[in-house]
């Protein structure tokens, strides 16, 4: 569960490129014992990724739907994971 913890952090990190290569870096410890949720964690990088493009491209203020659909996959992944 700390692996979920940091990630969760990470959303609100000052430096979203920093954030995601250190996601991509936890997400690997993660066990894809599915295609579900393999697909899940992709998902989840992908908007992290647009959370970093919106926040430098527009700033923070835009940032914060990007935010929260992230925030959404990644309890989608938590969730998976525990079953």
């Amino acid at each position: 569960m700390k692996v979920f913890d940091r990630l969760e952090e990470l959303l609100d990190a000052g430096d979203l490129q920093c954030a995601l290569a250190e996601a991509r870096a936890l997400t690997g410890q993660i066990e894809r014992r599915s295609n579900v949720v393999s697909g899940a964690i992709d998902d989840f990088l992908i908007d992290l990724m647009t959370l970093a493009f919106v926040a430098e491209a527009f700033g923070n203020h835009l940032a914060d739907a990007a935010r929260k659909l992230a925030r959404r996959r990644l309890s989608k992944v938590r969730l998976l994971t525990l079953n």
